[in-house]
């Protein structure tokens, strides 16, 4: 388990310094820069004092290499939309409204999902099972934004009852939370139901039931159980995709969150905040995986001493 660890912590490593390279050269490469926009118009000798004070007129791979010695001292520099901030202060305080609302809409949906697939296997081939395949097949091929939408149409145009947008008040979170809480309802819904049946039609659980076991200490004893293994792995990369902010999310509700920065980066030719967005949900996604694979060996012990089993 160390060596494991060990290597994909190498891997993780690589992985960062590969993506941050090839976003680096992805961001230079696109036409135009930090000034040479019509929302900031400067002249030629003002821009050429700003970029070499900015160090944007040196080679591209100094550039790379100075930007990567602050990284790994934590200085992900000054975005160039708000000078007077680092790069990390920026996005302190655009976190919370992110990892609030999409935190939330995974431990709604996530434990709602898990119900309606245990349902949906239970009951095969009835109304509850056809519910939960709408409901995933919904939640997994309408757009985010598609769904937003009709939520701001339904509940705060058609029937008035939540504002359509804005931050502060818990009221105005309730419906971004359900935007976020469908693709986890869905996910959910669609992976227990799967792994419930796939468990139950297992030879086990025929002698469990030879033995006298009554279906509920079958169902909650064993199958979930050993059904909760493709449920725990998935768990943490969905929090982690989910509460590093959703573009579309938070455009069609106004939340001033992680997502607003990913568009306002790129728009703005922003390379430091750009690239610590970049990096930052590089580094959480492998950590995510890393520890839902530690989880996955934890549950079955099987693939954690697989050498000696064989």
């Amino acid at each position: 388990m160390i060596g494991f660890i060990v290597r994909r912590l190498f891997s993780i490593a690589v992985t960062f310094f590969v993506v941050s390279l090839i976003v680096f050269l992805m961001m230079h490469a696109v036409p135009g820069g930090p000034f040479d926009g019509n929302d900031m118009p400067v002249s030629k000798a003002v821009r050429d004092t700003l970029m070499a004070k900015l160090g944007l007129d040196q080679p591209l791979w100094v550039q790379y290499v100075k930007y990567m010695s602050g990284v790994l001292r934590l200085d992900f520099g000054v975005p160039y939309q708000a000078p007077g901030e680092t790069v990390l202060s920026l996005l302190a305080n655009a976190w919370p409204p992110s990892l609030l609302l999409g935190g939330l809409g995974v431990l709604i949906g996530a434990p709602l999902g898990i119900l309606l697939g245990m349902a949906a296997a239970l009951r095969r081939n009835t109304w509850i099972d056809y519910l939960a395949s709408a409901v995933a097949t919904v939640g997994l091929t309408i757009p985010v934004f598609v769904i937003s939408m009709a939520l701001i149409l339904i509940f705060a145009v058609w029937l008035n009852w939540l504002p359509a947008s804005g931050w502060g008040k818990p009221e105005r979170w309730v419906l971004p939370i359900i935007a976020y809480a469908m693709i986890p309802l869905a996910t959910y819904a669609r992976y227990t139901r799967s792994a419930m049946l796939d468990t139950l039609n297992r030879p086990f659980v025929t002698a469990l039931r030879a033995k006298g076991l009554s279906e509920r200490r079958i169902i909650f004893q064993h199958v979930l159980r050993n059904s909760a293994i493709p449920m725990v792995t998935v768990f943490l990369p969905m929090f982690i995709g989910t509460a590093t902010g959703s573009i579309f999310v938070e455009a069609m509700f106004r939340v001033p969150g992680l997502g607003s920065y990913f568009v306002s980066s790129i728009n703005n030719r922003d390379y430091p905040l750009e690239m610590a967005l970049v990096l930052m949900v590089t580094v959480a996604f492998c950590l995510a995986y890393l520890i839902s694979d530690i989880a996955y060996a934890w549950l079955n012990p099987r693939i954690r001493f697989g050498e000696r089993a064989r």
